[in-house]
């Protein structure tokens, strides 16, 4: 968590990369306003050391960077490896990457600029935050990387071929907000490339003469977007077991468990080997909230609802290929989505409300009142403006019927983490486990009590 959306087609892939860029870069900006404001007291620095609340707000400041940092990288390696196949020319998909890199190369260059001369602050951000799946040393591995020339090599194709390509690619974007957006990030943080010439020329002669002559006998727009591909590819290898692997379930299994679905259903996902496992504790990461399908709706009493009016074209036209819809809140924001989504994992777990129909439709119409919020990044339970995927969960469903919701504090916040809710389905309390589909523990789905018996033993 965050979780990237995976494309159903390449219009949406370029759409959610440029939602999902645009956030990260907001948020980066109101991150650094924050580390702004803590570097203007001298407090910490001059006393040698922190005290627990001094700790704890910088603590906040790394996982939100840490989150920012890997939406943004997973963005960029998703775009051009799910989408880019086959259309490496296609200059679309080339705004929102070179965007993301800009706004990682700018994060990390704030990092040098504020906190290379503090030891104090430069230590404490080299810590390691077990609880988040953060390792050791990540201000220096960010350094490593993003402010180094060979990745600053990497991007001054990416630089060449905007600056050669304006024009077309503002064509491709006319009456675009999101498109706009992504021009605006660009000529705000393309000073943040510059870099002695003489840097240049050390990066060139560290890549061997073949590789060079074979990429520059490729398209310019290949070139670019080969390079911000691979720079995001190799410090994915931070976040990515098997940077490869494809999440996904059989068919059958999908069929099954879509049986099992009723609305105000919660599903939990997880995806093996992806980063999302690490940055909240659990074995399941994700939740998606079921909102039924398209029959189902139709024939309920939601739309009357008027928030959920507005939106029911979304609602019901999302996908024309599958007619489940849940409401989840990934990268790119909270949005309504085809079951396709939730699907696209390895292992899946179907908790159930204890409540009437009449109570889950209640919180159905309260969810749908939050889609079009982007994702908090902070995990601030307290501000609505902004849901990470439990969070939606937990808006829709607190104080209905009586439902309440173990929020937990973490590095001085209140969250509720994806096990929170599974432990709740366990004890029978206001959650009953439905089904769950994990394939090291059975070949196929198990309901009820089986699943529950294999539920329980990852949450000693």
């Amino acid at each position: 968590m965050p979780v990237v959306p995976a494309p159903e087609d390449n219009n949406a892939a370029v759409l959610a990369a440029m939602r999902t860029v645009s956030t990260t870069s907001e948020q980066f900006s109101e991150l650094k306003q924050a580390a702004e404001n803590m570097l203007s007291s001298r407090t910490a620095r001059d006393r040698g050391h922190f005290t627990p609340a001094e700790d704890e707000a910088v603590r906040r400041l790394l996982i939100s960077y840490w989150q920012l940092r890997s939406a943004t990288l997973a963005t960029i390696y998703q775009l051009y490896d799910d989408v880019g196949r086959g259309e490496v020319n296609n200059p679309r998909l080339f705004l929102p990457g070179y965007a993301a890199a800009l706004v990682l190369v700018d994060a990390a260059r704030f990092l040098r600029e504020n906190f290379h001369n503090e030891p104090l602050l430069r230590a404490k951000l080299n810590e390691p935050e077990p609880n988040f799946g953060i390792p050791a040393d990540v201000y220096e591995t960010v350094q490593s990387s993003l402010t180094g020339v060979t990745h600053a090599w990497r991007l001054y194709h990416a630089a060449q071929y905007f600056q050669e390509n304006r024009g077309l690619l503002e064509s491709l974007g006319a009456n675009d907000e999101d498109a706009a957006e992504m021009f605006a990030i660009i000529d705000r943080l393309s000073e943040r490339l510059n870099v002695r010439l003489t840097d240049y020329a050390t990066a060139r002669m560290r890549y061997r003469m073949r590789q060079l002559r074979t990429m520059f006998t490729r398209d310019l727009c290949f070139t670019a977007m080969y390079r911000i591909q691979k720079l995001a590819g190799d410090l994915m290898a931070d976040f990515y077991v098997k940077p490869s692997h494809e999440p996904g379930m059989p068919e059958l299994i999908k069929q099954e468990l879509r049986s099992q679905l009723m609305p105000g259903d919660v599903m939990l996902t997880r995806k093996e080997y992806a980063f999302t496992n690490y940055l909240l504790p659990g074995f399941w990461p994700h939740a998606a909230l079921y909102l039924g399908d398209t029959d189902s709706l139709t024939s309920s009493s939601l739309r009357q609802h008027s928030h959920v009016d507005q939106r029911w074209d979304r609602l019901i036209g999302c996908d024309a290929n599958d007619t489940g819809r849940v409401l989840e809140s990934m990268a790119d924001g909270v949005h309504i989505r085809s079951l396709q989504s939730p699907y696209r994992c390895d292992s899946l777990l179907i908790l159930r409300p204890r409540l009437s129909s009449a109570e889950i439709g209640e919180a159905l119409a309260r969810g749908l009142h939050h889609e079009g919020k982007d994702y908090d990044f902070n995990f601030d339970f307290s501000r609505a403006d902004r849901l990470v995927c439990t969070e939606v969960v937990y808006r829709s469903y607190d104080d209905v019927g009586g439902m309440e919701f173990p929020l937990t504090r973490r590095t001085g916040r209140l969250t509720l983490a994806a096990e929170e809710l599974v432990r709740m389905g366990l004890s029978d309390h206001q959650f009953e486990i439905v089904a769950t589909y994990i394939p090291e523990a059975a070949e196929g789905v198990l309901v009820g009590d089986r699943a529950v018996e294999k539920v329980h033993p990852l949450f000693p």
